[in-house]
């Protein structure tokens, strides 16, 4: 029996992910809770296959809950559900040993599609208008070079071109072409992706 935990602390939106997620096809039983303090409890009586594990009301993407899931639990599989503006904090749930991420404005855009792969155990990140993009292949590692690095990290701190830029003492458009370098480097197309694989393979902590 193949069961889905949904841990959500939106009653509304936990309504609707219950009934969006019982209707994929497969998947024999939901099962929900508002609470991360209840994540290892009841994932050690159901053992399901998938948990989805959204934001607080608040935004707050709790990687604390991840990491304490996956320790108890190492073959948990998880996926973030975050908002638009949560997307590094969701990157570092994935670093935390999510499977991946998916952003609320994404929910429409292949929703089946994604958590049917996340229940198959791989890797996810959010490319909300391209469904079929949601699977990628684990990274193979790269070099970076400082300024690179740099970049990165600025990224992964929520900064914005200019931001970084003024903290290097660069131009904004010497960090966009900085950007570009990095993101064909790594595979990607936007930062958090980028973000995602820099605190996969340690660039980012």
């Amino acid at each position: 029996m193949t069961t889905v935990l949904i841990c959500e602390d939106q009653p509304a939106a936990c309504a609707d992910l219950s009934s969006r997620v019982a209707e994929i096809p497969g998947v024999d039983n939901v099962e929900v809770c508002s609470s991360s303090d209840k994540l290892v409890e009841l994932y050690g009586l159901s053992h399901p296959e998938l948990v989805l594990l959204g934001a607080s009301s608040i935004g707050h993407i709790d990687t604390a809950a991840v990491s304490a899931l996956l320790e108890a639990h190492p073959d948990a599989h998880v996926l973030m559900l975050a908002g638009r503006g949560d997307r590094e904090a969701a990157a570092a749930a994935v670093a935390a040993g999510a499977r991946g991420f998916l952003t609320r404005d994404g929910v429409d855009a292949g929703f089946s599609t994604v958590v049917a792969g996340a229940i198959a155990g791989r890797e996810l990140l959010d490319t909300p208008v391209r469904p079929q993009s949601y699977v990628v292949d684990r990274p193979e590692p790269v070099q970076l070079t400082e300024r690179e690095l740099q970049v990165l990290r600025g990224m992964a701190q929520g900064r914005s071109n200019a931001e970084i830029g003024r903290s290097l003492y660069l131009s904004e458009d010497t960090i966009k072409t900085h950007a570009r370098r990095l993101f064909r480097k790594l595979g990607v197309n936007d930062r958090a992706k980028a973000v995602a694989i820099g605190f996969r393979q340690g660039f980012v902590s």
